[in-house]
């Protein structure tokens, strides 16, 4: 089936899509993103990553070119005509299209930004094979530029850290800096210790997750200890338990960090637990 896309005003067959060649986020990365996760048709932290786009805008100097509920109408009506049940909805706002290349940001006055959005359907996400296995990741050195706070689509070292995971024969990879975890190339990471979750604070160092946020906050909820503070990979190893969150994975377990096992290489309770919780409290408040 042909998709339905949103480019610039427009809802067009994805066939029919374009963008200039000038557009900055093609010649600079100067753009940003969001990925809204989708369940039973409805939209998951939609004002969570809404807040997030607002934020990595007006952080680059960008202008936002839309109100959130006309942000919401859009989401909903590509979920609408490409009947996704469960998926993931992609937007991506840029500085827009100069006359030519240059490095000094256009007048944004003269220039209209780009906004872009299209669906990708995930028939059964939420009960994704791999959070009955877990994953198995490998440290990397962090190589990324300094503000991972603001969502850009400068996503180059994320995917060689992915391709990376996928030569050493495992899911993905955990950045390290100064000896420390970050986070991995597309989400936060955690691990799990007695009733202690142990995650990196909120910095410029790492994208302020929207899912972690949530996570965190049902696992407190569900007393359990939260310490955000910086962590090696050894402490990680000896754990009891780890994972990952992120949009589009959820709450992902984790069972081998660098070739060591966690417990019984088989996913932990609490992460599975957390999974669970997140998705039951996303439905319930899904728009």
């Amino acid at each position: 089936m042909t998709r339905t896309v949103y480019v610039n005003g427009e809802y067009l067959p994805e066939t029919e899509a374009k963008v200039s060649i000038f557009d900055r986020a093609f010649l600079m990365a100067d753009g940003v993103y969001e990925v809204t996760s989708v369940l039973d048709g409805k939209l998951i932290d939609f004002d969570g990553h809404a807040v997030r786009l607002e934020r990595s805008l007006l952080e680059l100097d960008m202008g936002v070119p839309l109100s959130r509920d006309a942000l919401l109408e859009i989401h909903r009506e590509l979920v609408r005509r490409n009947d996704v049940v469960d998926g993931m909805i992609y937007l991506q706002i840029t500085r827009g299209a100069a006359a030519d290349r240059d490095f000094v940001f256009p007048d944004p006055e003269e220039v209209p930004q780009t906004v872009v959005l299209f669906t990708q359907s995930k028939p059964g996400m939420a009960d994704s094979p791999a959070a009955k296995t877990g994953m198995r990741v490998i440290s990397i050195e962090d190589q990324r530029w300094g503000r991972r706070d603001i969502k850009t689509v400068q996503l180059l070292y994320p995917s060689m850290g992915k391709m990376m995971a996928k030569k050493a024969g495992v899911d993905d990879a955990w950045l390290v800096e100064n000896g420390y975890v970050t986070e991995g190339t597309s989400n936060n990471a955690y691990f799990i210790k007695g009733n202690t979750i142990v995650t990196r604070a909120l910095s410029s160092d790492i994208l302020h997750g929207i899912t972690r946020a949530a996570v965190l906050r049902f696992a407190r909820e569900a007393q359990m200890t939260v310490e955000e503070r910086n962590f090696t990979i050894e402490e990680a190893q000896q754990g009891d338990e780890a994972f990952i969150t992120s949009a589009s994975t959820f709450v992902m377990p984790v069972v081998e960090i660098d070739g060591v096992t966690l417990g019984d290489g088989k996913p932990g309770p609490k992460a599975l637990r957390l999974r669970e919780i997140y998705l039951e409290e996303s439905r319930k408040a899904a728009i």
